[in-house]
């Protein structure tokens, strides 16, 4: 059965700019039975290194970017069932072993609902501001994955990598999942990302794709899966209905050829309500779209 998600960005412009927009779209996901509500992050965004894409078609002072955990914690206490996600965190802008303990606590809060999502950063001025290393960030946040696992997995705690290195480092507390939070990897399904994401992570979650796109980069993962002695059929799929501005499209619009990439091989299909929603009111009949997927 596919599963479906949620976004829940933009949410609090509904509500008057008030937080608790996100809030009680998180609610309304939870008792109507969505699988899980995910936020989008950029820790900041440059004026002038900020390009806008057709994927990306959001203006840069776009009043939506909260913090995700500190967002998805806030989440956590007023749900019970629904997941917890994001799309994506740009890990690697953060420094390793606190992306493992802000994980950590959320899945304790939340119960053992978090299934998160990574990304790399695509805005180098935003590394800069950071004072951390755009380059090798791809491999960086394979070495992230492998940090988070290690302390999640028990204490004393030991790692020796590129650029992390502890010994007996005790990170408390151990998240109800234990090591094995799911992780998938918002990135591009080149050779080397679907090489990377068959050793260490649980699944994909890539800008809009077509079918096509989609079905090679699942045939690839799977493939990458099973050279690694790993179950292929457990691979994350994640991908999204079609993005665009704010009310910008009717809901048919917005859900057009949602089932070829279903067909392509999708296991989890996120609904961005942003783009057609104009009013609180439009949320209920929009999640009912959105679980109509669920076959």
């Amino acid at each position: 059965m596919v599963k479906v998600g949620i976004s829940l960005m933009r949410a609090q412009e509904l509500t008057g700019g008030d937080f608790s927009g996100v809030l009680e779209l998180a609610q309304l996901c939870d008792s109507m039975g969505v699988d899980e509500v995910l936020m989008s992050d950029h820790v900041a965004i440059s004026k002038t290194g900020y390009i806008s894409k057709g994927h990306f078609p959001y203006a840069i002072d776009f009043p939506g970017w909260y913090e995700p955990m500190s967002v998805l914690s806030a989440v956590a206490a007023v749900t019970k069932k629904v997941k917890l996600s994001t799309n994506v965190m740009v890990a690697t802008l953060r420094p390793s072993i606190l992306l493992a303990k802000q994980i950590a606590t959320l899945d304790v809060i939340s119960n053992g609902r978090v299934d998160i999502s990574f990304g790399v950063g695509w805005q180098k001025e935003e590394f800069d501001a950071a004072n951390i290393p755009f380059e090798g960030r791809y491999r960086h946040v394979e070495e992230q994955i492998k940090v988070c696992r290690t302390l999640w997995g028990g204490a004393p705690a030991s790692f020796e990598g590129e650029r992390v290195k502890f010994k007996d480092f005790y990170s408390l507390p151990l998240p109800v999942q234990g090591a094995n939070i799911p992780i998938s990897l918002g990135v591009l399904g080149t050779p080397h990302n679907i090489a990377r994401m068959g050793r260490v992570a649980d699944g994909w979650f890539p800008s809009p794709l077509n079918g096509t796109e989609i079905a090679a980069g699942v045939q690839a993962l799977k493939k990458a899966f099973v050279e690694n002695g790993r179950d292929p059929e457990k691979a994350i799929i994640r991908t999204a209905v079609k993005m665009g501005t704010p009310g910008s499209m009717t809901i048919d619009q917005q859900f057009e050829g949602v089932d070829t990439l279903i067909n392509a091989g999708a296991t989890t299909v996120v609904g961005l309500p942003l783009v057609t929603c104009k009013t609180k009111a439009d949320w209920k009949p929009y999640i009912e779209r959105v679980l109509r997927l669920k076959k």
